[in-house]
């Protein structure tokens, strides 16, 4: 992957007998699998000419062969605008994350969809709440986010 395109999923198994296959860890932007959409896939454009869904999870079938486990990636500019306080899971992969006036508490890893919030996953094992009460400032320019003092225990 480049710095130029994101990874939405993954070329998973094949479904059916006319080269469609299930994406894996699909993004839950559905519009990026509609039929017509164009991916990048091992560097090279390809176009998506038949999009269904499978038990909830998309179904592509694209305009060449590609091989199973290849990521399936789009330019960022094609990707929406995020509003204010929004952000892409991989904006936020690999962020430093520190509490405010204290130490740095690891590197988020993953963002996992919870219940009532989204949950920061850190590479020192902690868990993280996405609330304002938690997150205090997200730079991403600068490459970290400051979290309030009294989440390390949470999560």
């Amino acid at each position: 992957m480049n710095s130029d395109t994101v990874v939405i999923g993954r070329v998973g198994k094949s479904h059916g007998l006319d080269g469609s296959f299930v994406v894996e860890g699909a993004s839950e932007t559905r519009e990026l699998f509609a039929k017509g959409a164009r991916l990048v896939v091992e560097g090279e454009d390809a176009t998506i000419v038949g999009s269904k869904q499978a038990r909830g999870r998309p179904v592509i079938r694209l305009d060449r062969r590609v091989p199973r486990g290849a990521a399936l990636e789009v330019p960022r500019r094609a990707l929406a605008p995020t509003g204010e306080d929004e952000y892409y899971v991989f904006q936020l992969v690999g962020l430093e994350v520190a509490e405010e006036g204290g130490p740095v508490l690891g590197t988020v890893t993953d963002v996992a969809p919870g219940v009532a919030n989204d949950v920061l996953e850190l590479d020192s094992g902690l868990l993280l709440p996405m609330v304002e009460e938690c997150v205090v400032a997200v730079d991403l320019d600068g490459g970290k986010i400051v979290v309030a003092p009294g989440f390390r225990g949470a999560g």
